[in-house]
């Protein structure tokens, strides 16, 4: 049988990101031979593939393609933030993006059903993505996407990899994607007061409405007057419409400029935007702590029982 060299296991984990021990397995198994050994990887990366799916992919990536006024906003999930570095995950998440946007697939396996071939993997994009979980030893989804096509012009914005947004507008591009980076900073939900969906009115209703009831038993305890029930109404409808204020858009002060809000910014502008959407890394993704400390006593206890 060959001898398998330290060298030996580095090139092959060079060409695979396979894990160290995975890559002297499988040149074990192929007595030695490099082509072979790494066909053997990609067979059991797919398997590795499988059991990675119910792992937690809270970070990943937001990329988009914009050609004129067609375009795509797509975010990637991985398991930590290293991966969003790496540059086959990179590759993977923008060539979606221009496939969202060529292809306009109705979902997310429909996306996956598309061709592509990258780094050995293929000929789907969802074979490319199993394929990468196995050599790059993370779980990854597409996890949502949004493709952009009804005229409009489009104007978009990434805040580094975490925070995407696309502006659709008529007039100036430069106003546009001033709003778009208004948005990443500010976060609004809806663009008027209007559109700020009804679940959130409500909410802020009842946080409203259980502060004038506190502030009541506040003052009853305290015996101080408690104020009428009208005055009450009122005070949890001013909450509300200042609420209303803060989460729209057109409302918000302009953060290029404290002394106009973002409607009279676009209004000097001469632009019209009609629609804006926003993607966070990981929103509403419950994330998994780690013990890290505990993990590693584990390993050890483990390792030591094996011996």
């Amino acid at each position: 049988m060959a001898a398998i060299t330290a060298s030996m296991v580095a090139e092959l984990r060079g060409k695979t990101d396979a894990p160290m021990m995975e890559c002297k397995r499988a040149l074990t198994e192929a007595e030695g031979d490099m082509a072979k050994a790494e066909e053997l990887l990609r067979v059991k990366l797919g398997s590795k593939a499988g059991k990675a799916a119910a792992r937690i992919t809270a970070e990943g990536v937001v990329v988009n393609s914009i050609d004129g006024t067609t375009g795509a906003m797509l975010e990637v999930n991985c398991e930590t933030d290293f991966v969003t570095k790496n540059d086959s995950f990179l590759a993977l998440a923008n060539a979606a993006a221009v496939l969202v946007a060529k292809h306009n697939p109705v979902d997310v396996a429909a996306l996956g059903a598309l061709p592509y071939e990258q780094d050995g993997f293929g000929p789907t994009l969802e074979d490319v993505r199993k394929g990468l979980i196995g050599k790059i030893g993370e779980n990854m989804t597409f996890r949502r996407f949004k493709r952009f096509s009804t005229g409009a012009q489009l104007a978009s914005y990434l805040h580094g990899t975490r925070i995407g947004v696309v502006v659709e507008f008529e007039g100036d591009a430069v106003a546009a994607k001033d709003v778009a980076m208004h948005v990443a900073a500010m976060k609004p939900v809806a663009l008027t007061s209007a559109d700020v969906p009804a679940d959130l009115v409500e909410r802020e209703r009842s946080v409203a409405a259980a502060k004038a009831a506190e502030d009541a038993a506040v003052a009853t305890a305290a015996g101080k007057p408690v104020q009428s029930a009208e005055i009450v109404a009122k005070r949890v409808d001013g909450g509300v419409q200042k609420y209303l204020k803060e989460v729209s858009l057109f409302n918000q002060t302009f953060v290029k400029n404290d002394k106009q809000t973002v409607e009279q910014m676009l209004k000097a502008a001469a632009t019209t935007v009609k629609a804006f959407t926003m993607y966070v890394v990981g929103e509403g993704i419950e994330k998994k702590v780690d013990d890290f400390a505990a993990e590693v006593a584990a390993q050890v206890a483990a390792a030591q029982k094996s011996a």
